[in-house]
């Protein structure tokens, strides 16, 4: 029973970062269009501010219809087969519970009187799509996805005969959904509202928890990296009512991270909200990850330390720019898991500092995504030199704790292993430079990809063995039929991989930024590409 919770758990969190992965950049665009049309900068009506509009405007509909991107992106990650037909089937679910459920609450009298969201902000109901409806935010796109998968993996191949055959396959799981759906539009008319009343007690005790609260959220964010529930723990904050609800510009804006980003061209906010306090979990992966390369580079072997500068400077400078953490934090979570823990209460404990130093800015991910989002915001809003000092302290306390404790404990850090093998770094520089030479860099590297699809496969236990392929932002995530037949992590590492995690069924083998490359390939090489 408990396998099968946590293989569940497993497939939504996979399931959830379909959707997710848009959103950063989403937002990244979205603020740049909000500095172009701030008017405390430049004038109302001029070319820039039209074109700040304009872009703005355009792409704040991907955070403005979260839940139909959640529904389709979730129906469509845990469909196991002809994913397209999940998405349009989940495309179509959606728009029949807004009209169904704002049906119902007319007939039976339930509407409740306003004619946008701005005069239905706190009722309950809101207007989506131009549908009035009880107000689901993302959790209807989250439960309408799922509901949708589990009844296409479950009929999808249902296939009638004679005059019956039309409606086979993908139109037969249509028609069992279609009373699912009604039903559920009915029903939430009478139970979301308490369900809704349930998630506002749970923003309330995060608010009176206060500085324990941010602590305990940072370390449950970094802690989990393992099982890859993570995405759980700071996702419901960002993105739904958990995290923040406001009226900007007469339109709701639900979760703290599209509140920050509506509020950049708004003057008159003075300082950015409370809820950006879920918003400071990219403190580690900016600074305190460097402290961590040089302490393992300090630490690291004599004939080693070469080596381990090669190993740990590229995978720190992706968690500083990007954000994409795994490939460093892997090197030494499983060689070293007493140093995990101790990274993951730090991390919790930097961004509890943060919180009482009143900043207010959003760093979810790296550099990059913080110079973007908070310079335009300005000092004021946001105290973020104040982020910046902590996390250069933050660089400090990682590099001398982790030196003291590896050295201490003699932990097996990177550059400290008890083998004696050493990468001949200028050896294998001069064989790749050959290759290149030889063979054109694009061909080069689709036969690269290819030979890693197919080592990645037989890894898996063969095609036969692996139900679905998936990937989030730096995992390639899969479900096998038999987790025995997985090989260990040693088999994935000529593919580039920093790791692996199993979880009942549920395989995770860490590539970092490159896992869409590495999807794509083993999705062809299983002829999967759909």
């Amino acid at each position: 029973m408990k396998t099968k919770v946590m293989d569940a758990m497993q497939n939504f969190s996979k399931a959830l970062m379909g959707p997710v992965l848009f959103l950063p950049l989403a937002g990244m665009i979205q603020a740049l269009s909000s500095v172009m049309s701030n008017t405390s900068i430049v004038t109302e009506g001029g070319i820039l501010w039209t074109v700040g509009q304009f872009i703005n405007g355009g792409v704040g509909a991907v955070i403005g219809n979260l839940g139909i991107l959640f529904c389709v992106g979730i129906a469509m990650s845990l469909a196991k087969k002809r994913k397209a037909d999940a998405a349009f089937v989940a495309l179509v679910s959606y728009l029949i519970w807004l009209a169904a459920n704002s049906k119902w609450l007319t007939v039976a009298g339930l509407v409740i009187e306003g004619s946008d969201a701005s005069s239905l902000y706190g009722t309950g109901q809101t207007i989506c799509l131009g549908y009035h409806v009880t107000d689901m935010g993302v959790f209807l796109g989250m439960i309408l996805g799922v509901i949708v998968a589990v009844v296409h993996n479950r009929f999808i191949d249902t296939e009638f005969e004679g005059s019956f055959a039309l409606y086979g396959n993908s139109k037969f799981v249509f028609l069992v959904l279609l009373p699912v759906v009604l039903a559920l539009a009915l029903v939430a008319a009478y139970v979301w509202p308490v369900a809704a009343a349930g998630i506002n007690a749970l923003t309330g005790i995060m608010s009176t928890a206060g500085a324990f609260g941010v602590f305990l959220y940072g370390f449950l964010n970094r802690v989990l990296i393992p099982t890859g529930l993570h995405h759980l723990v700071w996702s419901p904050f960002l993105y739904s009512a958990i995290g923040d609800s406001m009226i900007i510009n007469g339109e709701q804006i639900v979760g703290a991270k599209p509140v920050f980003l509506a509020l950049l061209n708004d003057p008159s906010v003075t300082v950015m909200p409370d809820s950006t306090r879920f918003l400071t979990y990219g403190l580690m992966k900016t600074f305190g990850v460097i402290g961590v390369a040089l302490a393992f580079i300090a630490t690291a072997k004599k004939n080693k330390k070469a080596a381990t500068k090669a190993q740990v400077i590229p995978a720190m400078l992706t968690a500083c720019l990007v954000g994409v953490t795994e490939p460093l934090e892997f090197s030494f979570l499983f060689a070293a898991p007493l140093l995990w823990g101790v990274y993951s209460v730090m991390d919790g404990l930097f961004q509890m500092v943060v919180y009482l130093l009143d900043v207010h800015v959003c760093a979810t991910n790296g550099i990059i995504d913080f110079l973007v989002l908070n310079l335009p915001a300005g000092i004021g809003r946001t105290h973020w030199p104040m982020y910046v000092l902590v996390g250069l302290v933050e660089i400090v306390v990682m590099y001398f704790l982790f030196t003291f404790l590896i050295k201490r404990l003699n932990l097996k850090t990177p550059g400290r292993e008890d083998d004696d093998e050493v990468l001949d770094l200028a050896a294998n520089a001069a064989e790749v430079k050959k290759q290149i030479s030889a063979t054109g860099k694009a061909e080069l590297k689709k036969q690269e990809d290819a030979h890693n699809a197919q080592v990645v496969i037989e890894g898996l236990g063969g095609a036969d063995n692996i139900i679905n392929v998936g990937n989030c932002m730096t995992r390639l995530r899969v479900e096998v039929k038999d987790p025995a037949q997985v090989k260990g992590k040693d088999w994935f590492k000529p593919t580039g991989s920093a790791g692996i995690v199993t979880k009942g069924s549920n395989i995770q083998i860490i590539y970092g930024p490159k896992v869409g490359r590495i999807r794509a390939a083993v999705d062809a090489a299983l002829g999967r590409e759909e």
